[in-house]
């Protein structure tokens, strides 16, 4: 449908952008990164394409 992404991802996310993890534009990488650490397949899954989409901001803002 659209890019409406949980308060529950979008607060995780940040919280590990914080700690100082790195992530890339890539969603097989990010998703490789979160590997078995996330609950459930679907929230890795949502998790790994906010972070890939906020890396992709990031590049485009430099």
């Amino acid at each position: 449908m659209g890019k409406i992404k949980s308060k529950l991802v979008k607060r995780t996310a940040n919280e590990l952008i914080k700690k100082g993890i790195e992530f890339n534009e890539s969603f097989e990488d990010n998703k490789k990164i979160l590997g078995k650490t996330m609950p459930s397949k679907k929230i890795r899954n949502q998790m790994a394409g906010f972070l890939a989409r906020e890396e992709k901001k990031k590049i485009e803002e430099k």
